[in-house]
């Protein structure tokens, strides 16, 4: 599935990176805009701010920036859950696509107690195909400056070249501060405390909300210990709210506001039992608010089908920056936006040890689930997820026969081989439609949507983990990115020109001329000037390869 080409300018440190470079419909006099943008993320949240509706929390910062900007209606994760969710995020590409599609492949410090014996002790990283790059690079080589905050998260490590910066929240700090004046910068500034561990820990935890002011979904049983859960939930949500205004407050304080385009989102939706992890809307529809100043219309509620796997490509249009073709995500914001969705779509593979196979697609009424391990209970065990009090008092219940309607559905030993929903009628996704008469001619239009997109996306669900692995990693041992060469001319005034190249199919390239650990990675993205003497210290890295040794010239 690829983008259509667009007019347009680029960069020659983006042609560098390998973007193709279409006939510019801009003067060489006119300057590029190139503005600020944040992005805002909370962890493990559905749409549940009161400005969507919801009565039963408070949140009047973000009320706030959705008078001052959109609200999306329809925005949606590709995944229920984050690994997956973050790869596609970053790269603009289906996790399906890329390999990513298993929650989740890397570790690094060392084996999972939730990952499977068939694969390496330590995980592994992904490999996408050459051509795919951290969006964030073609920022980098138009002048941004990158930072990221507590989360990358991606099935990979982060390349030395996605970021300037990423961050621990304990440094403090406004985190676009360290870059030079009138740099343009994009910074993700991540929210954990409304993770699903964050509402079961500490054990025991009671939320002082009135308890039956909650409206609870009808898949869930009405005990006081569900209540609990989920009102510690919505307490998240409001103490993350004060967080969020705390950082668009930076913004004032330095002046950006006006020149800065604000996202805030939620990474999937919320961390409780069929929501997370699930392809339901509980699990993939998100909040999404974006505040730009002089062209997004204060107040706006826009309708329009919005997937993450559009976040890069969207942001790359708003900077002026040409969007690859062989990207997934279609620009909904920017010179270059497309024309709105039909359709957005998700999957979902292995959980931790559990495996199973799922896609989705949705327009903006229908939902469409093809189950393609229909023998597998929806009620797999899965550690993580049984940590929390909800899932283990569903559990009890079942085995005591006393779940009841909608609340026994997730507890069936097997699954349909395809689910269709009604969203309007049917918000909640309790009443299957695919045997309904009625809506057949849906079914059978969905379902080909559903069949066209896996074979335009080269979906890999089908491969098993361990063949998909082999073909990442052959052998199971990962490959090793070649030592980049450096290329030197004299240039003017006793300066160096330099070259760098690297032999590694899809490798990008960091340089630095400072010295010691705390070094500030460049990208590699055009012939460089460098004076001397000072020593050029060199690194190449592609995504899911182990990095180059370095390389040090003395200029």
């Amino acid at each position: 599935m690829k983008r259509r080409e667009f007019i347009g300018t680029m960069g020659a440190g983006a042609a560098a990176l390998g973007m193709s470079c279409a006939q510019s419909s801009v003067t060489e006099t006119e300057p590029k805009k190139h503005p600020n943008i944040l992005w805002i993320t909370a962890e493990d949240i559905s749409p549940d701010l009161s400005c969507y509706g919801l009565p039963e929390v408070s949140t009047p910062n973000l009320d706030r920036l959705a008078t001052q900007g959109a609200l999306y209606s329809r925005a949606f994760a590709h995944a229920g859950v984050c690994a997956p969710a973050r790869s596609g995020l970053i790269t603009s590409m289906y996790p399906s696509s890329i390999g990513s599609n298993n929650m989740r492949t890397a570790n690094g410090s060392g084996k999972f107690d939730f990952y499977p014996d068939t694969l390496p002790r330590f995980g592994y990283e992904v490999v996408p195909p050459p051509e795919v790059k951290c969006f964030t690079e073609y920022l980098r080589a138009e002048g941004y400056y990158c930072t990221n905050r507590t989360k990358t998260d991606y099935q990979f490590q982060p390349p030395i070249t996605a970021w300037d910066r990423i961050i621990l929240f304990k440094e403090g700090g406004a985190d676009w501060r360290g870059r030079e004046e009138e740099q343009p910068f994009f910074s993700v500034i991540n929210f954990t405390n409304t993770h699903e561990s964050q509402i079961r820990v500490p054990a025991g935890k009671k939320s002082n909300r009135d308890l039956d002011s909650i409206t609870l979904p009808p898949y869930y049983p009405d005990t006081p210990l569900v209540r609990n859960d989920y009102a510690c939930y919505l307490d998240n949500i409001e103490a993350m709210d004060k967080m969020a205004q705390e950082l668009l407050d930076w913004l004032e304080e330095d002046g950006l506001a006006d020149d800065t385009v604000v996202f805030f989102y939620g990474d999937h939706g919320r961390g409780l039992p069929r929501a997370k992890r699930w392809l339901y809307d509980s699990g993939t529809l998100v909040p999404l608010i974006i505040r730009w100043p002089g062209e997004i219309e204060p107040g706006t509620v826009n309708e329009e089908l919005v997937s993450f796997i559009d976040f890069g490509a969207t942001v790359l249009s708003i900077a002026g920056v040409e969007v690859p073709e062989y990207m997934h995500g279609r620009p909904f914001l920017g010179e270059q936006k497309d024309p709105p969705r039909e359709y957005v779509f998700g999957a979902r593979d292995r959980m931790d040890t559990a495996y199973d196979n799922i896609r989705m697609v949705r327009d903006k009424r229908y939902k469409y689930i093809r189950n393609y391990m229909p023998e597998k209970t929806y009620a797999q065990e899965i550690a993580y997820m049984d940590m929390m009090p909800t899932m283990r008092e569903m559990r009890r219940l079942n085995a005591e026969g006393k779940l009841k309607g909608p609340e026994k559905l997730f507890f069936r030993e097997t699954k349909p081989l395809e689910e269709l929903y009604d969203t309007v009628e049917d918000p909640h996704e309790i009443n299957n439609l695919a045997d309904s008469a009625e809506h057949r001619e849906i079914l059978e239009r969905m379902r080909k949507v559903h069949e066209d997109w896996m074979i335009e996306t080269d979906d890999k669900g089908h491969i098993s983990e361990p063949d998909l692995l082999e073909s990442m990693w052959p052998g199971f041992v990962q490959p090793v990115t070649a030592e980049p060469t450096v290329i030197s001319s004299a240039g003017p005034n006793n300066t160096m020109n330099i070259k760098l190249k690297c032999t590694t199919e899809g490798a990008s390239i960091a340089f630095t001329t400072d010295v010691g650990n705390g070094a500030h990675w460049k990208l590699y993205s055009k012939e460089l000037n460098l004076p001397g003497p000072s020593t050029l210290r060199v690194r190449a890295i592609r995504i899911g390869f182990k990095e180059s040794p370095e390389v040090t010239y003395t200029l």
